[in-house]
């Protein structure tokens, strides 16, 4: 309408001053909720498969190409489930790797995560009501909430991430999956007595099984 007035102006503009003048009204479809969301500070599980953690940890190639790493966690456990590593990680790829965890061993019973629009996607939205995975989200400006992932990813920035140079992404998740292994199956924790999360998983297998009730 303006250009056939005969403004000179494009659509860059027009935005600008439309939000300027504080006319921008941003309309958000309505999503159908599947799950009751709770957010907040989670209950401490108690045995395994009862709650993780996932979030999202940004590092570059050599070249300057950045990637992310998806980082999931047990809570109970501490142990590192997955490190999924890529250029590009949406919603559907966090239900793709997922899935491939679920593969092999048994979901928890929720996820603890932050905001991001990953975690907020319908796909997720989809996958956790599918598979009855309740999604836990933190209150906005507390990664308190999120506390353990928090830790565990400052370990993987300063163990792994900080110390290594990956000429590409092959290297990148070799790299990465052998630290994630060494955290499961070396590495002392003093949370747990001292144990290795896959020895404390082994020790308390049983309790682990006999316990695992809705948090």
């Amino acid at each position: 309408m303006l250009r056939r007035e005969g403004w000179k102006i494009n659509h860059k503009r027009v935005y600008r001053l439309y939000r300027l003048e504080g006319l921008q009204v941003r309309m958000r479809p309505r999503r159908k909720k599947r799950l009751s969301l709770h957010r907040g500070p989670a209950p401490i599980p108690t045995s395994n498969g009862q709650r993780w953690s996932m979030d999202f940890v940004h590092d570059q190639l050599s070249n300057g190409q950045a990637f992310r790493i998806l980082t999931v966690i047990d809570n109970w456990s501490r142990q590192s489930v997955l490190l999924e590593v890529g250029f590009r990680l949406n919603g559907h790829s966090v239900v793709e790797a997922l899935n491939r965890v679920a593969s092999k061993e048994r979901l928890p019973l929720s996820i603890t995560m932050d905001h991001g629009t990953e975690f907020t996607s319908r796909a997720l939205d989809e996958w956790a009501w599918q598979n009855k995975v309740q999604l836990d989200f933190t209150r906005p400006g507390k990664p308190t909430d999120n506390g353990l992932c928090e830790s565990f990813n400052g370990r993987l920035r300063d163990e792994c991430l900080n110390v290594n140079e990956f000429q590409n992404m092959a290297e990148a998740k070799r790299i990465i999956e052998a630290w994630r292994v060494d955290y499961n199956e070396h590495r002392p924790h003093s949370s747990l007595g001292n144990l290795k999360p896959k020895e404390f998983m082994s020790l308390h297998h049983n309790h682990a099984d006999s316990s695992r009730i809705p948090v």
